[in-house]
């Protein structure tokens, strides 16, 4: 059945029922079932009608009309109320603009509250911050504290939106900027919103003060709750203007805008227990047909923007609970605490490092967004074209931000404290010759795109990172291939001039370092991500083990030989122009600990090839009958982002099957063997780390899988229920070891051990 509107037909009745509609709407309905299927009767058995421009695309955005799952605008005909707008509301007298309760304002809040956040995690504003009315229009409302707390989540949504946009770091599943045409308070400025929050907590605190008690009055419960609940609005209503003002400040270009922003995250996080414990202040949502998941109260309607979305099927949006609104913020406010440290680095490294570790936290969107934005404007005629500057949100002091801190700098300092190349040495010939100058900045212009991208791309999601990864190496592998060409340049003049200098493989050194880094972390990426089988584990920790952090050793003990190598040769200098002697003194390596956490890292991923080639040999690892597929097929689709690049050469998969073969050992090793030879490396590598001074958490972590593991690949070796299967359908942490799988394993064998001494204990007790 189809319809032909009518010219005065609206949209007043969608909310009724479809017998309703009909009866009461001017629309001619036309049946046009005889029709149809006598046109489906055309078709033969499984045919379907294809239009050429109805592709894969419009399929997958299809929806089936008139089912509640997928037809959003269906979820007006499974309720019985009638959903009203703002104004309708006002004029029906259903929801109140002045003269609002405590309560009312406490409960109204903490909804507000929770549809920011689950707006923050990834749904669209019509069906979370714009269900709440209050919203729609703040002009209309008249009570000054439900005014002043609607203009403030407009402008906290406005900021962040514009946050999130300008840094790029979000995909559709991340973040939805759309607005709906609805106001964002652009005719209100900043100031004037949190001047007018401001008034209303100095309102409150009055309040507050007035019902305090008095020492030896008795105190009347009524002034006590309302006492409890003044406070509950007020602390409401700072954390608002609080968190406007921290966003506010992140687009100021002042220096003391950092301080600003953690001083005013310190008065955030002491509002966090106030507002947790009057949580049972607020009002309360009523249940309703729409199963509970979004708050029906006064001044809230789930329904009113349902015209607005999209006709593809939109996200369900499951409002968060209030109790879980608190303990959000208080993991925002760490994370914005976080981001301001990065004022603090100065090193490129120390900076991508940084971005690393923030990431593996899975931040939200908006902490993301404001590590990291970009800025497109030259600068100055220093900006060569095709290089960009970049700048975090602080625009602070020229040497510790991006944003007037040239890239090309950092990028110099970068090399400097990895492998000093001559060429930046004062006190090398090339550093003044014009010739070499064009080379050394000509490459250092070229590597700012890619490290500016590098560190975008870790702005995104976790299981966006992986796929980006992937491509950026393309560009790593472009740059190492000049690297190597503008050492060999470098080299000759060098020659030259300072025959006892050298300056082989200084850049490519370098450039092959962070190449590596983006094949382990490519790799490792897939375990957090779940991706691999547990049958493909074997040939992900080989190539980890023999090929990526043996690359990355023996390019660590490069950088670190040609640093001593330069600092020789600058001694010299020295000591031909200084006649007194120097004491000297031991200095401390600075890759000396990167190259001892490589070493634990390989021994970590040897342990777990060989544990996992002695698990296939006991039939412990269940393994897929291909069809469609082989290991061929899956190995190579693993690596294949690696094959464009040129240093280290990509290790085919027939290379691999013969460089891991153990028939080549005479005899074969058998699976005790390997699971000793296993335990050997997990016990070399907790030795390493044992004997790292000062340990971090990454330490820590990695020994708390390196301990557990040893000692099961000992019972295992003994030979203690080698029949038991083992199950692959266990949770995998992302780390080089299964740590649950190994405590797990551990804690099975121990039984088995405990079950296999009881006797002995018994007769020993017997005899006593």
């Amino acid at each position: 059945m189809v319809m032909k509107a009518s010219v005065d037909d609206d949209d007043s009745g969608w909310e009724l029922s479809m017998p309703e509609k009909m009866e009461k709407s001017s629309t001619n309905w036309v049946d046009i079932t005889q029709e149809f299927e006598e046109a489906c009767r055309e078709l033969k058995l499984g045919e379907l009608l294809h239009d050429k421009l109805f592709g894969l695309f419009e399929a997958m955005s299809a929806i089936e009309m008139m089912d509640p799952k997928m037809d959003a605008g269906m979820i007006g005909n499974q309720v019985n109320r009638k959903v009203l707008s703002f104004e309708q509301a006002i004029k029906d007298g259903t929801i109140k603009i002045k003269d609002l309760t405590l309560p009312e304002l406490i409960g109204i809040m903490d909804t507000c509250f929770c549809c920011l956040i689950t707006w923050l995690e990834g749904h669209s504003l019509a069906q979370t911050v714009f269900t709440c009315l209050y919203i729609h229009n703040p002009d209309f409302i008249e009570d000054p504290a439900m005014k002043a707390f609607a203009l403030g989540i407009l402008k906290i949504c406005d900021i962040a939106r514009e946050k999130v946009n300008k840094a790029a770091v979000f995909e559709e599943e991340d973040f939805q900027s759309m607005t709906y045409g609805f106001k964002m308070a652009n005719s209100v400025t900043d100031l004037r919103v949190t001047g007018m929050l401001k008034d209303v907590e100095d309102d409150m605190q009055r309040r507050v003060k007035s019902t305090r008690s008095r020492q030896g009055e008795e105190r009347d419960p009524e002034v006590e709750l309302e006492h409890q609940q003044c406070l509950a609005v007020f602390s409401r209503v700072k954390f608002t203007r609080v968190l406007l003002t921290v966003l506010i400040a992140f687009t100021k270009k002042e220096t003391s805008a950092v301080a600003e922003a953690q001083k005013l995250m310190v008065q955030a996080a002491d509002l966090l227990s106030a507002i947790h414990n009057s949580l049972h202040h607020g009002i309360q949502a009523q249940n309703d047909t729409t199963k509970g998941d979004h708050p029906i109260m006064m001044g809230f309607e789930p329904l009113v923007n349902q015209r607005l979305l999209p006709p593809t099927f939109p996200r369900y949006a499951k409002i968060i609970k209030r109790e879980e609104m608190v303990n959000y913020f208080a993991r925002l406010i760490d994370r914005i605490k976080t981001v301001c440290e990065v004022v603090n680095l100065t090193n490129l490294h120390c900076i991508l490092d940084f971005f690393c570790e923030f990431s593996e936290q899975s931040p939200c969107v908006l902490s993301r967004s404001l590590l990291q934005k970009w800025q497109n404007d030259r600068v100055g005629e220093q900006q060569i074209s095709g290089c960009q500057g970049f700048e975090t949100t602080f625009l602070v002091d020229n040497k510790k931000v991006f944003g007037t801190h040239l890239m090309q700098d950092m990028v110099k300092d970068a090399l400097r404290s990895f492998v000093s190349p001559p060429v930046l040495s004062p006190k090398c010939y090339l550093y003044n010759n014009h010739q070499a100058k064009d080379c050394i900045d000509c490459f250092v212009t070229h590597c700012v795109r890619p490290f500016c991208s590098l560190i975008q791309i870790h702005g995104h999601n976790r299981a966006r990172q992986r796929d980006k990864l992937g491509h950026i190496l393309e560009e790593f592998a472009t740059l190492q291939d000049e690297a190597e060409k503008v050492d060999a340049a470098l080299h000759t003049m060098l020659l030259k001039q300072e025959p006892q200098r050298q300056h082989l493989a200084c850049l490519g050194t370098w450039v092959l370092y962070h190449n590596l880094r983006i094949m382990i972390q490519y790799l490792l990426s897939g375990f957090e991500l779940e991706l691999y089988s547990m049958h493909e584990y074997y040939y992900i920790y080989w190539y980890l083990s023999e090929f990526l952090y043996a690359w990355l050793m023996s390019t660590l003990s490069r950088a670190d030989g040609s640093q001593m190598a330069e600092e020789r040769i600058m001694e010299e200098q020295q000591k031909g122009r200084s006649s007194k002697k120097t004491k000297k003194k031991k200095k401390v390596r600075p890759l000396s600990r990167e190259i001892t956490m490589s070493q634990a890292y390989q021994n970590m991923c040897a342990g777990m090839f060989k544990t996992m080639v002695a698990f296939d040999m006991d039939g412990k690892v269940r393994k897929p009958k291909f069809e469609l597929d082989s290991e061929q097929v899956r190995y190579e689709h693993r690596f294949a982002p690696f094959n464009s690049v040129m240093t280290p050469p990509p290790v085919h998969y027939l290379q691999f099957k013969e460089m891991s073969d153990l028939n080549k050992y005479s005899p074969p090793p058998q699976s005790p063997e390997l699971y000793v030879a296993a335990s050997k490396h997990f016990q070399q590598a907790k030795m390493i780390l044992e004997n790292i001074p000062n340990p971090d958490h990454e330490v820590n972590r990695i020994l708390k899988v390196a301990k557990p593991n040893f000692v099961v690949m000992k019972l295992l070796a003994g030979g203690h229920k080698k029949e038991s299967k083992v199950s692959g359908s266990y949770s995998f942490v992302p780390l080089f070891g299964d740590l649950f799988y190994s405590l797990l394993t551990l804690f099975l064998h121990l039984l088995h051990l405990i079950d296999a001494l009881a006797p002995l204990v018994k007769e020993s007790k017997g005899k006593a």
